[in-house]
């Protein structure tokens, strides 16, 4: 295989199957019929491993990641299901911190073509299949999956885990999910499986009690992260974190409960190092620090005003790089802006990305100072021209903005 052909295998992956992340909702394919049929071809792989299942609407990266940093440090073989990807496909699927081969994925599309023709699987569903394979034929020890979005109807539903957790519930992706914080919790609770423990960070009480019910519902053990005081630290910056720590010290319990062996060495050791032991990027990374450049893949509401409020504790003027896709709700976005910025908004290159132009008369209502950019480049490269000494920059609004950034701009 060389690199061309790789990337034309690549390339024909992302135009045959529709993709969330490219065309949005049009490519959501709710339901577990087509992964039911799509495991079923390729011998069912995700029956052969044994998996822990992360929902939530955020979080659920970061927990995974912290999980799997301390699962390697107690030495076993840990396969680790993210997305999206920020800079390659393959960082999708890990194994100890290791991108899935290339040669493999390359192997999987092309089986790919060569499915039945009643097998019409969406992007995610075949990424899904191709990470349950992987991790079945690397013989990892533990699987750590991560939902892609919702849960009940998610086709990562179709495992069977030794534990799940639902970091927390917020609004997004609303035209999918339901309009409602009930509604979305109903979906996020739908990875509740029958007698196996649950792990809940929800701290508003009405999605605290939904996953509650539905956990009673099917005799699985509620446990409530939110309750865990703990003062161990994690190398993953942004006072969020702090959350995802007791949801991940929930599951260390919930799993050597079942046996495994973890030390509290291994879970202080994991914890302080989550970068360098699965290569985690895009939650508050520092990308330099002369300017100090932050990056952070907060997207919705609720993760963009934990994000904002830290800027906000920092006492430095910022220099601002935001995109947005069609979908955000762009009004309320300015109403929790930090202070004391300019911004630069840029459209994401991607399909969905939305050109700043279309939402204009937005930041002129907002009377705050801004430029506007064709690419997320051309805004980096103004901001590092205007930004002065004691100053930052930061840069997010979107995976695919940070992605986008990082991209370019990391060493190869």
């Amino acid at each position: 295989m060389t690199p061309q052909q790789y990337q034309d295998a690549l390339d024909w992956l992302f135009q045959q199957l529709p993709n969330y992340q490219m065309v949005g909702k049009t490519a959501y394919k709710p339901g577990l019929e087509n992964i039911t049929q799509l495991c079923e071809f390729f011998g069912n792989p995700q029956e052969k491993i044994k998996t822990i299942h992360i929902g939530g609407t955020n979080g659920k990266g970061s927990t995974s990641n912290m999980l799997a940093s301390v699962l390697q440090e107690a030495g076993y073989k840990t396969g680790l299901y993210n997305s999206p990807h920020l800079i390659d496909f393959t960082e999708r699927i890990k194994i100890n911190g290791e991108n899935c081969d290339k040669e493999f994925v390359f192997e999987f599309i092309q089986k790919l073509k060569k499915l039945p023709p009643e097998i019409t699987p969406s992007f995610f569903e075949f990424t899904t299949v191709m990470a349950f394979d992987y991790f079945f034929r690397k013989k990892v020890d533990y699987a750590i999956i991560e939902v892609g979005l919702g849960g009940r109807l998610d086709s990562t539903n179709i495992i069977t885990p030794l534990v799940s957790a639902i970091t927390n519930v917020a609004l997004d992706h609303q035209e999918i999910l339901g309009e409602t914080i009930e509604k979305i919790a109903l979906e996020k609770a739908g990875i509740i499986k029958q007698n196996i423990s649950v792990i809940s960070g929800a701290e508003n009480l009405t999605v605290k009690n939904i996953i509650k019910a539905k956990a009673a519902e099917q005799k699985a053990e509620f446990i409530d992260a939110t309750k865990i005081e703990t003062d161990l630290q994690s190398d993953l910056r942004g006072n969020y974190q702090q959350k995802n720590i007791k949801v991940t010290l929930a599951l260390i319990s919930s799993l050597k409960d079942l046996g495994l062996e973890i030390s509290e060495t291994n879970i202080k050791n994991g914890l302080l190092n989550v970068q360098n032991n699965t290569n985690f990027i895009g939650r508050w990374y520092e990308f330099s620090k002369d300017p100090l450049t932050i990056c952070d893949t907060a997207h919705n509401q609720a993760g963009l005003e934990e994000v904002f409020s830290q800027l906000n504790a920092i006492p430095k003027f910022k220099h601002i790089i935001l995109g947005f896709v069609t979908d955000k709700k762009i009004e309320e976005v300015l109403q929790i802006l930090p202070a004391d910025s300019t911004f630069y908004f840029a459209k994401p290159a991607i399909n969905r990305g939305r050109h700043p132009q279309d939402y204009e008369d937005l930041l002129k209502k907002s009377k705050i100072n801004y430029k506007i950019f064709d690419k997320v480049h051309d805004a980096y490269v103004s901001a590092k021209q205007n930004v002065k000494k004691e100053e930052m920059i930061f840069i997010g609004g979107s995976n695919f903005v940070v992605g986008e950034f990082l991209k370019n701009n990391l060493e190869k």
